[in-house]
């Protein structure tokens, strides 16, 4: 039994009631200036981001028993670095309010089955296509590393399927976006091709992020802080080509208007 009548026990518990009155207080504070809410969303409106409501796929090129290119001083994977660097621009574009979805997140190949073969290629690109199909994708980006047999090649380019006016604003866009942020030595242009994943209704480009066969590409391609760099060109591109979006159907809609009796 505690001795209620002790001076030193009521002095002990005197200074208790002070204490947890000043947790209290402190705590109040806190909740009322936001203290404990995560940094992204502390004081940030989603809907007035620059990104928000804009769906993105990202496709992380390679994966499973497909290594793709191969660095030529590390011995890196090409598979490996394309996610990491997915993993930056994912991150960056949910920031900036944007929906990401991935069509993979780990080594690992789409296709069923354990034979390398063409069928088997074909429907791993096919499935990835169909991810970016299902999440009504506004835009698919694969993110890819280059090589060359000439090591003196180097810097990134944005392709677009040939014959697709959508995609080749959009890879005019981030090529330009990529050349502001990045600083390449080489600055290359935006350039058709043919590739399967970029064969779709969706507005698609496969972004080379650089050349793993230049050694000294490589190096910046290996490091975090670079794949930070390309996360927010690419964003920034991302932005940009929105607002031109935005632009074309506002011009759209005065010609209309103006054509009318």
């Amino acid at each position: 039994m505690r001795d209620w009548k002790n001076p030193l026990l009521r002095s002990r518990m005197g200074r208790l009631r002070i204490c947890i009155l000043l947790v209290l207080g402190i705590t109040c504070t806190g909740l009322l200036l936001g203290v404990g809410k995560p940094p992204e969303t502390r004081g940030v409106s989603a809907q007035n981001q620059p990104l928000a409501g804009f769906i993105v796929a990202l496709d992380p090129g390679h994966g499973g028993y497909d290594g793709g290119a191969r660095a030529h001083d590390s011995g890196k994977w090409e598979k490996e670095i394309n996610l990491q660097i997915a993993l930056a621009v994912e991150k960056e574009l949910l920031n900036r309010g944007a929906t990401v979805v991935l069509t993979r997140r780990e080594d690992v190949c789409l296709a069923v089955g354990d034979t390398a073969n063409k069928q088997r290629k074909r429907a791993d690109l096919q499935a990835r296509v169909d991810i970016a199909k299902e999440a009504k994708a506004d835009v698919f980006l694969s993110i890819h590393l280059n090589e060359y047999r000439s090591r003196a090649q180097s810097g990134p380019q944005v392709f677009y399927q040939r014959g697709g006016e959508d995609g080749r604003l959009l890879a005019g866009v981030l090529q330009a976006a990529m050349i502001a942020g990045l600083q390449p030595k080489k600055e290359r242009k935006a350039m058709a091709g043919d590739y399967y994943v970029l064969r779709s209704a969706i507005p698609s480009v496969l972004v080379e992020c650089g050349f793993l066969s230049n050694g000294e590409e490589e190096k910046l391609l290996l490091a975090p802080s670079y794949h930070q760099r390309i996360a927010a060109s690419l964003a920034d591109g991302l932005e940009e080509y929105r607002l031109l979006l935005a632009r074309q159907k506002g011009a759209s809609g005065d010609e209309q208007s103006v054509e009318t009796p």
